[in-house]
């Protein structure tokens, strides 16, 4: 199947892996865990992407599963005086993508993007492929390349 993150990638030709899996059940909000135990993949390379928001400026973040991220630190890497994760209706709307499924390549409109430093200890990380089930592994720095991505640590400690 194709999504607009495929294209995206193919039309840039990055070189990417393309993983399926069987998507988690929508109710237990995991989605990048269970993406990492059902492709039996250490969970610090797989990475969620999470809509933050300062007004009407919105902000893709892409951070490891692994922790929470720091909203202060978000803030600070993108000179925004304060940012909100957005509710599930606006991120499927600013990205045109279904929570859980949200790829941070192919989206409606151009973001900020901060990738969590941590990224750069992977040689590959994989994100959302732009559906619930699929992902796709690349090296953090084409996304860093891609994306015009500021890199910064933004986990809570």
């Amino acid at each position: 199947m194709k999504t607009p993150a495929l294209d995206f990638l193919a039309k840039n030709k990055v070189d990417f892996k393309q993983y399926t899996y069987e998507s988690a059940d929508p109710a237990t909000h995991d989605f990048g865990r269970h993406a990492a135990h059902a492709l039996n993949l250490p969970e610090e390379k797989v990475f969620k992407t999470i809509i933050l928001h300062h007004d009407k400026t919105y902000v893709t973040c892409i951070v490891p599963v692994t922790g929470r991220i720091s909203l202060k630190a978000a803030a600070r890497a993108t000179k925004l005086k304060d940012l909100e994760t957005v509710d599930p209706a606006t991120a499927q709307r600013v990205t045109g993508y279904v929570v859980g499924g949200i790829s941070p390549f192919g989206q409606k409109k151009r973001m900020i993007t901060v990738l969590d430093s941590s990224a750069l200890n992977q040689e590959e990380i994989l994100v959302s492929a732009g559906m619930r089930g699929m992902s796709v592994g690349l090296k953090p720095q084409d996304i860093v390349d891609l994306l015009q991505a500021t890199v910064a640590d933004v986990m809570e400690k």
